[in-house]
């Protein structure tokens, strides 16, 4: 009997306990070479192409698409070709499944089948305090290079072929606009809104996201189904109201909704704020900021990170890290906002550094960079920890005062509501002005109510100045 090589799913540089599978790139029985994709995996930053650590026989795999898997169990299982390059025994692959191994200079089994060269992320110069975001992430120091691979004569990367897989785009029909023919997200977006841009269907192949074969039933015209007898229907057959009940009271009826596990970022999002509901003691005051001083059309949320400084400056003691289990504070001279960016997969909040000397233009254009980072889920893991406090502008979609949730180690979290225009009370009668709900919600075991409120206080007259 040959003999077999279990590969167990390494730490893919984001300090997260499992991984969602995105996509095979082989099959059970398949040969595959050292270094070639071997499977995409979603964690709570990117998708991420794991190589295979060896050339052979492809014996048995983990899972399906959409499974989870855990950090050091097992991935796959392979029947190793000497015939074939290895890696050789005792050589550093980069892969560890534990938090005590040191990130690696180089690691060898790279997403382009190279070496990545990685570099400590700013945490690690500040004391090696990874850090934790706001419904994100907890991140390692490792930084890994994402690069479109070919797989099934399609170069694209993998998050292009995760949204094509989500999306239901075959990429073999897209037409591809990136560098070297690379199909990018935008190419992606453009086909799924538009069907009719798609090239035509190569020969043999189906509807697939990286252009396999797939069994694709042609739509034929179906009489509609009569009413099942378990359809809902606002009256029963006799024409009277039907009673309302919950699933399986008395019939034995199951519920129609699926249950659904939650993957990637919304399952680290969900460690993450049970663990923040746990330790922190959360005190949240609300007050208005008053814009009727101001001098023409100005940036609110450059204007909010900037007042967001200011009131750092003046009470230092919410612009800090606490230590629960060591009653420490770590107070900073900078000031790093991490700023809210909602997407469809989940909470990201990356950090926008140095905001304590950025001006309005800098601020603008680091926030607009690390939205599209996001976005197109090419942001580095080193910028989605770190933030010595946050930011939620949660009005701008809906909703003026909130309790927005502070997140271990940060003290403090501040959120805006939905601008509005209020009537006040001014000497000698009224006036309609312009104002924005705050809401400043801090831990209570790091911070006293006074210095709260004067942080708060310190961020109203910032935001009222008329320029």
């Amino acid at each position: 009997m040959s003999q077999t090589k279990t590969f167990h799913l390494p730490d893919l540089g984001e300090g997260l306990p499992d991984a969602t599978i995105v996509e095979w790139f082989v099959k059970e029985g398949d040969t595959i070479r050292l270094d070639e994709p071997l499977v995409s995996m979603e964690t709570a930053k990117a998708v991420v192409e794991v190589p295979s650590p060896v050339s052979g026989k492809v014996v048995k795999l983990a899972g399906g698409a959409g499974d989870v898997v855990v950090t050091g169990s097992m991935l796959a299982v392979f029947e190793p070709d000497p015939s074939l390059p290895q890696r050789a025994e005792g050589q550093d692959t980069g892969h560890h499944h534990g938090g005590a191994h040191a990130a690696p200079a180089k690691a060898t089994a790279s997403d382009d089948g190279g070496e990545v060269a990685t570099s400590p992320a700013p945490s690690e110069a500040r004391g090696g305090d990874a850090g934790t975001v706001v419904g994100a992430m907890q991140s390692s120091d490792a930084v890994h290079a994402e690069q479109a691979v070919a797989v099934g004569g399609v170069k694209a990367m993998p998050a292009v072929r995760a949204l094509a897989k989500k999306l239901g785009v075959d990429l073999a029909r897209v037409q591809p606009t990136g560098a070297d023919g690379t199909v990018s997200l935008a190419d992606v977006k453009q086909a799924a809104a538009d069907p009719a841009l798609l090239l035509p269907s190569p020969a043999g192949r189906g509807a697939g996201s990286d252009g396999r074969v797939a069994q694709a039933a042609a739509p034929v015209a179906t009489p509609p189904a009569a009413p099942s007898a378990q359809q809902r229907t606002p009256v029963s057959a006799s024409g009277r109201p039907m009673r309302t009940r919950p699933p399986g009271a008395d019939d034995g009826a199951a519920a129609s909704g699926q249950p659904e596990q939650l993957k990637g970022v919304r399952r680290n999002m969900a460690r993450v704020m049970a663990d923040a509901h746990s330790k922190v003691v959360p005190t949240t005051l609300v007050d208005d900021a008053d814009l009727h001083g101001w001098i023409g059309k100005q940036d609110i949320t450059a204007r909010l990170v900037r007042a967001i400084v200011a009131a750092c400056k003046a009470v230092p003691a919410l612009n800090a890290w606490f230590d629960g289990e060591a009653l420490g504070v770590t107070r900073h001279p900078h000031v790093d906002v991490g700023i809210a960016v909602d997407t469809d997969d989940g909470l990201f909040v990356p950090a926008l550094r140095n905001a304590d000397m950025l001006d309005a233009n800098g601020i603008r254009a680091g926030i607009n960079r690390l939205r599209a980072q996001v976005e197109e889920r090419s942001i580095a893991a080193s910028e989605l920890s770190g933030y010595t406090i946050s930011l939620s502008n949660f009005g701008m979609f809906a909703g003026r005062y909130a309790t927005p949730v502070v997140v271990p180690p940060c003290v403090a979290i501040v959120g805006a509501g939905k601008l509005s225009h209020d009537v006040v009370a001014v000497m000698g009668g009224i006036e309609v002005h312009r104002r924005l709900p705050i809401s400043l919600t801090f831990d209570h075991r790091a911070a006293t109510g006074g210095e709260a409120a004067r942080f708060l206080k310190a961020l109203l007259d910032d935001m009222s100045l008329p320029q």
